[in-house]
């Protein structure tokens, strides 16, 4: 199999297998692992015989004013290559001039409430920007099926929540986050950090995991907390934006009493470079 690079729609369509089952994997580009596993995932969906497009966009409504949108790593070359060895068929490396013909769009999805709390307060507009990128990608390649990482979690919250709200005929399929050994969740960014700012970057991973072997909320956020403050004394200091345990279903705070599922989500910067994580607890209920 040899993948196909399109830069224009009309490329794209070209190609498309007609009576196939289509998955889409979304991405900034500057691909690795995680993507891969992303990849993977929608193979499984589709099957053999379905197609699978991988998007590489640096969509600029998402960044913000101070962000990391001029120096986000452009890597087609290499991009491709690895969605072709995890199984793609077909990479769409739409242009701004595609994607937004008319310069930025005057109609835009809003996030509403959900978009504003967590990663949207630390980063106001943010996710307006992914909706409405998500939104014309979905519609751009007319997928069956989208993969997306349970790292971003609100992320992915907010486009189930967009899918059903407005009725895409679409399936998201969430895939588990990929570590590297030392349990650095696989992100694009982690290219950044030096040796010892990926050293300070391993208190966010270290902090849920000491979190997971709490049997309540108290204890989870104070085990948490504890290891996020050793790395705050550090050299160079982890900076933390956000410590949150909260209800899978709503994302809302979970209280001290809560029991059962419950996500803690932690976002920190380590130098110049920020980073999110999270991890699924079961509270409650323990002998």
């Amino acid at each position: 199999m040899t993948l196909t690079v399109a830069r224009r729609a009309e490329e794209l369509y070209a190609h498309y297998t007609r009576g196939a089952e289509r998955a889409v994997v979304m991405t900034l580009g500057a691909l690795h692992e995680g993507h891969a596993a992303n990849i993977r995932a929608a193979r499984e969906r589709v099957g053999p015989g379905g197609q699978i497009v991988v998007t590489v966009y640096v969509n600029p409504l998402q960044f913000g004013a101070g962000e990391d949108f001029e120096r986000y790593p452009r890597t087609l070359e290499a991009d491709a290559r690895l969605a072709e060895d995890a199984g793609a068929d077909l990479l769409f490396a739409p242009t701004d001039a595609e994607m937004y013909p008319d310069g930025r769009p005057s109609v835009t999805l809003a996030a509403g409430p959900l978009g504003e709390r967590l990663e949207g307060a630390s980063r106001p507009g943010h996710f307006d920007g992914m909706l409405t990128v998500v939104a014309k990608l979905l519609h751009l390649t007319r997928a069956d099926y989208a993969t997306f990482g349970r790292k971003d979690a609100q992320q992915l919250a907010l486009v189930r929540r967009m899918v059903r709200d407005l009725n895409f005929p679409v399936e998201i399929v969430p895939v588990p986050t990929l570590r590297d050994p030392d349990g650095l969740a696989r992100s694009s960014r982690n290219r950044y950090l030096s040796p010892a700012e990926r050293d300070t970057a391993l208190a966010l991973s270290r902090a849920l995991f000491a979190a997971a072997e709490q049997p309540d909320a108290p204890g989870a956020r104070a085990a948490a907390r504890a290891v996020l403050d050793k790395a705050a004394g550090g050299d160079p200091p982890l900076a933390l934006d956000y410590l949150a345990l909260l209800d899978p279903a709503t994302l809302d705070e979970a209280p001290d009493a809560h029991t059962g599922e419950a996500l803690l989500a932690v976002a920190a910067r380590v130098g110049t470079t920020r980073l999110i994580d999270n991890v699924t607890l079961t509270l409650g209920g323990r002998a």
